[in-house]
């Protein structure tokens, strides 16, 4: 059985406070935290607070890397018609990814092997969901501003009324044309 990291017993307050310690210390410096908090009353040492720093860094890079990815995203194909559901997907994705790399870090001490594999089938299956929902959504988005463009093209000289483009939009976009 795994021995239990010193830090892990450190009270909530203070695993938060080397959490943002080692932020604004851009993961350096683990001597003077480690004196800090020594001053602080907790004996942790700097290779131990190290590996925290290691761990908790490569969690940030991840974050950091999807936001990024996310937005590039959004910049090249844009949805400003959607943005809230774009928003709790992407709050849900991150949320879900921070999970499975808590998961995937956790020992066999900390979590059954067959339990890891249930959690994992679950997240696999709402992360199905969830891709499977923004994909349909997208399509959505695109069919209908498809349509609204060939009415559009299609009012260009002729009078139409605005009861008449949704109707046509309509049946364009249902596939009635």
């Amino acid at each position: 059985m795994a021995r239990r990291r010193s830090i892990d017993d450190l009270p909530a307050h203070v695993r938060q406070w080397l959490d943002r310690a080692l932020g604004e210390s851009g993961f350096s410096g683990y001597q003077q935290l480690e004196t800090l908090l020594r001053e602080k009353g907790f004996v942790i040492s700097k290779s131990a607070i190290h590996r925290y720093g290691q761990k908790i860094e490569r969690r940030l890079a991840a974050i950091k890397a999807s936001t990024e990815a996310a937005r590039m995203l959004d910049d090249a194909a844009p949805d400003d018609r959607d943005a809230r559901s774009g928003a709790i997907t992407a709050m849900i994705q991150t949320e879900l990814f921070e999970s499975l790399v808590n998961l995937q870090e956790a020992t066999e001490s900390e979590i059954d092997p067959a339990e890891r594999l249930k959690l994992l089938s679950a997240a696999a299956k709402n992360i199905a969901t969830l891709t499977r929902s923004s994909v349909n959504l997208k399509r959505f988005q695109m069919d209908l501003a498809r349509a609204i463009e060939q009415v559009k093209d299609e009012a260009k000289g002729h009078a139409m009324s605005a009861e008449e483009a949704l109707e046509r939009v309509r049946r364009l976009y249902t596939g009635e044309a």
